[in-house]
């Protein structure tokens, strides 16, 4: 491609403008002023998100978007989830018909439920949908910027997008498969954030391995649960942007999400801790959203119902872990069970 614009200049989207560059002649990095984008230009290097690394010669720092997007080839949103609707908002003057989309937020809008799809789609017109593509998995930014093999999924509504990202965001350390569910894609990278913060409130709490083992898998199954109701493909939930993003997230420091868990596991109030990380934890958005979608879709999901009611209505951790683990006697997988005895 010739040139690829990258909205966002946090950790990611810097990450992200780094692997383009490879594929791309040109990579615009957009940020705003207060992103410290002057003293990304001068050094060449994010000091805030990504100190150590160094941009390449041909990514271009820029707070000008209709600069960023004339005349360009493919737009990447790594932009909060929450903000998603307002960059869309921005930059929807200057976005060239032709131009690809690829999100790589991971999130629900809280005030709708909406998937990122869904909100640029609504946003942006119906049309998007087909030069859309969501491109997510397990991949921690401040590793993809380092160049370690990484390997994520790019979904799309049409194949020759899908394949399209592909080969923009394809090196010989960064893998991309391709998937044919956005819903799953997107749905699994929201909801995993919730279960990496369950899996943080029991590390805070001093719990071991087995609970951990035990929270993860079953926060696997209640993400493919909520997913097929809102019409995934339960198969992709065992892939790269399911078990794999989960996996990442609840095992890595790295993760926001499970350090803001540990901290409220030990006791810290949200606020501070959210004040304490310094950025976005999207699943205390995520466990908010996904807990009504539950409730209004009749999808049982106790981790997150449990996140809920520690997040925001001041039940103690520890008395949420004990009602978890007398709820009633269930077969592991229902579904299965309950054809087995209707055969």
């Amino acid at each position: 491609m010739n040139k690829i614009a990258v909205l966002g200049a946090g950790s990611w989207g810097t990450a992200q403008s780094i692997l383009l560059s490879q594929n791309s002649a040109k990579v615009y990095l957009w940020g705003r002023p207060e992103d410290g984008l002057e003293k990304i230009k001068k050094t060449r290097e994010n000091h805030r998100y990504m100190s150590g690394v160094l941009l390449p010669d041909n990514v271009i720092v820029s707070d000008n978007m209709e600069e960023s997007l004339q005349e360009t080839d493919m737009v990447v949103l790594a932009v909060p989830a929450q903000t998603i609707r307002l960059v869309a908002e921005f930059m929807q003057p200057y976005l060239p018909s032709h131009t690809i989309l690829v999100n790589t937020a991971k999130g629900l809008e809280i005030s709708s439920g909406m998937r990122m799809s869904q909100v640029l789609e609504d946003v942006l017109g119906e049309q998007i949908k087909e030069r859309y593509a969501v491109l997510s998995g397990p991949s921690f930014a401040e590793e993809v910027a380092r160049k370690v093999p990484t390997a994520v999924t790019v979904a799309a509504h049409r194949t020759l997008i899908d394949g399209e990202v592909q080969d923009a965001f394809m090196t010989n350390y960064f893998r991309v498969y391709t998937n044919p569910d956005v819903a799953g894609v997107e749905i699994g990278g929201a909801l995993k954030n919730v279960i990496a913060l369950a899996t943080g409130i029991v590390d805070g709490l001093g719990y071991g391995q087995n609970s951990k083992a035990a929270l993860i898998t079953r926060g696997l199954t209640e993400i493919t649960r909520m997913g097929v109701a809102m019409g995934a493909y339960p198969q992709t939930f065992s892939g790269l942007s399911g078990m794999g993003d989960l996996v990442l997230t609840c095992g890595s420091n790295l993760s926001r999400n499970l350090r803001a868990g540990i901290m409220i596991g030990q006791g810290q109030n949200l606020k501070h801790t959210l004040n304490e990380i310094g950025m976005v934890v999207e699943g205390v958005h995520t466990a908010k959203i996904t807990r009504q979608l539950s409730m209004k879709m009749q999808v049982d999901m106790p981790i997150t119902s449990s996140c809920f009611r520690i997040l925001y209505e001041g039940v103690l951790p520890r008395e949420e872990v004990e009602q978890l683990m007398q709820r009633r006697k269930k077969h592991e997988i229902e579904e299965t069970a309950a054809q087995i005895e209707d055969w």
